[in-house]
C-alpha cells in the first residue's frame, strides 16, 4: 500500500471512530510508524509501505480508536520545545502548563538571586523542572513525586535531555521527605485539580488512561492545594514564591487558601481562564483558622 493511501485510510478510520483531529492523529501515528517527520510524509506519497510497517500503523490506529492518547502510543510529547518520554504512569504535559513555567521564569529573573533554589512538586514526567533547568543555568533545581513510576520517567527524561546533573529528584509525598535543611526561593506545582464530582465532564480518554491521582484532587479538587500551601509556606525562603497551576473556576478558592500571603496574582491562559496563581511567602506567620 502506498503511503498516501495508508494516510487517507487512517484519517477515514479515525473519523468514523469520532477521534478528534483525525488528520493530525493519523499523521502523528504514521510518522511514529516510519520514524519520520511530516515533511517526509508529503514528500513521498508514492512510497510503498512494507507489511511490517502497515501492521504497526494499523495497530497504532486501533489503539487510538479505543481512546488511547496518541502520546501514550508514540511515547512522546513536546513541552517547552523539548521532547519528553511519556507513559500511562505520568500526566501528558499540556501547553497550558507552560504558563506556569513562564511565570516562574519571570519571577526569578526579576529577582537578584544568582543561584535560586527551586522545587517542582509532583513532577510527573519532569516537564516543569527540566524546562526550568533548560533556561536557568545557575539554578539549583529539585523535583519530587510520590509515584516511583513517575520518578523513573522523569529521571529518564533528564538523562535523555542531558540534564541529569541539573535536577535532583526525590521520592516524596509533597514536601514530606524533602531534606529539612533546604529552603526554596520558588516552589512550583501543577497539582491534580479536577473534582471527583466533576468526573463525568472530563474527556473519556483522560478518565480512562491518564493516572487518576495526577488528574483528580478529591471531591472538590482542592485536596492537594490544602496540603501544599501550608507546607510551602514553611519551606520557602524569605521573599520566596509559590507558583501553582489551577483549574477553571478555582481562583477564589485558592486565594482563600492563600490568605495572608503577599502579592497574589493570576495569569490567564490563551482562552482567558485564570490558569496560574503566584503568591509571595508571608512576612508574618499566618494565623490558623
Amino acid at each position: 500500500m502506498r503511503l498516501k493511501d495508508a494516510l487517507t485510510g487512517g484519517i477515514g478510520k479515525l473519523t468514523i471512530a469520532n477521534v478528534p483531529s483525525p488528520r493530525l492523529n493519523a499523521e502523528t501515528l504514521l510518522m511514529f510508524t516510519l520514524a519520520s517527520d511530516r515533511a517526509y510524509l508529503y514528500a513521498h506519497p508514492e512510497l510503498e509501505l512494507t507489511n511490517e510497517e502497515l501492521t504497526r500503523y494499523h495497530e497504532a490506529l486501533d489503539q487510538r480508536t479505543k481512546g488511547v492518547p496518541a502520546q501514550y502510543i508514540t511515547g512522546h510529547q513536546e513541552f517547552w520545545g523539548l521532547d519528553f518520554i511519556v507513559s500511562p504512569a505520568v500526566l501528558i504535559p499540556r501547553p497550558e502548563t507552560e504558563h506556569a513555567v513562564e511565570t516562574a521564569l519571570h519571577l526569578l529573573m526579576d529577582s537578584d538571586l544568582r543561584s535560586p533554589r527551586v522545587l517542582d512538586v509532583g513532577t510527573g514526567s519532569g516537564c516543569i523542572a527540566l524546562a526550568l533547568a533548560s533556561e536557568l543555568s545557575n539554578a539549583e533545581i529539585h523535583a519530587c513525586d510520590v509515584s516511583p513510576a513517575a520518578l523513573e520517567i522523569a529521571e529518564a527524561n533528564a538523562a535523555r535531555l542531558e540534564m541529569s546533573e541539573r535536577v535532583q529528584f526525590h521520592a516524596s509525598d509533597l514536601l514530606a521527605k524533602i531534606p529539612a535543611d533546604l529552603a526554596f526561593d520558588l516552589i512550583i506545582s501543577n497539582p491534580p485539580y479536577v473534582a471527583e464530582r466533576d468526573a463525568d465532564s472530563v474527556e473519556a480518554q483522560v478518565r480512562r488512561f491518564e493516572p487518576h491521582n495526577a488528574v483528580f484532587g478529591g471531591e472538590t479538587g482542592l485536596d492537594v492545594y490544602q496540603r501544599l500551601v501550608p507546607q510551602a509556606r514553611e519551606r520557602l525562603a524569605a521573599n520566596g514564591w509559590l507558583v501553582m497551576e489551577i483549574g477553571a473556576g478555582m481562583e477564589d478558592d485558592i486565594r482563600a487558601l492563600l490568605r495572608g500571603w503577599e502579592e497574589i496574582g493570576t495569569v490567564a491562559d490563551l482562552q482567558g481562564i485564570p490558569r496560574v496563581i503566584a503568591a509571595k511567602r508571608p512576612t508574618q506567620r499566618v494565623a490558623a483558622d
